[in-house]
């Protein structure tokens, strides 16, 4: 398989799109039908990752390809009973969670996130600032990240966060309100509702 930032536009797959057809095949071990859908979601599903792990492109590509090898081993096992998206997308995203708690004992990998600060030269948040924002997530410790990510970013909810990192539904709370406050520090923004 290419890296999976390489998949091309067309191949994207489009909101609404019924990949059942090709991941039956694929369970049944058609290796084109599996790199079709391989095609259409790589993109996501190294976005995803990518902000998980901090932008550490490396990584992220080497989590992108464990995910979908994953996902081949595991596709005869698919029931169909949510899309093929939504379960390959929830097993990239474990993917990732998995290698952060394996980090979690790494004092290297762990960051210290308190330590976040303004960049020299850093202006008040807009989205315009996407890059400036990328760089402040990546600097937040692996598990407020991932908090953060999850929610805000994906949309899952507490509940969902706590069962996947093995916390609390109060911790999630918390690690995602100190997210918000150090990116609120780390890009200079005194408004409380900006971020």
């Amino acid at each position: 398989m290419e890296p999976a930032h390489s998949a091309p536009l067309a191949d994207v797959v489009p909101l609404g799109s019924d990949d059942a057809p090709l991941a039956r095949a694929a369970a049944g071990g058609d290796t084109r039908a599996f790199e079709k859908l391989y095609r259409r979601h790589a993109a996501r599903v190294h976005g995803t990752i990518l902000r998980l792990v901090g932008g550490r492109h490396a990584r992220a590509e080497e989590l992108t390809q464990e995910a979908f090898v994953r996902a081949w081993q595991k596709l005869p096992g698919f029931r169909f009973e949510s899309t093929f998206g939504t379960w390959l997308y929830r097993l990239a995203v474990n993917t990732a969670l998995m290698d952060l708690r394996a980090q979690k004992n790494d004092p290297v990998e762990q960051g210290v996130e308190e330590d976040i600060a303004p960049e020299s030269g850093a202006s008040p948040f807009c989205p315009a600032e996407r890059e400036e924002l990328e760089r402040a997530v990546a600097r937040l410790s692996p598990r407020t990240r991932a908090v953060l990510v999850l929610h805000d970013v994906e949309g899952w909810k507490h509940e969902e966060i706590a069962s996947e990192l093995a916390m609390a539904v109060g911790s999630s709370k918390a690690q995602l309100h100190r997210a918000r406050r150090l990116l609120r520090r780390a890009l200079g923004v005194q408004d409380e509702s900006a971020l």
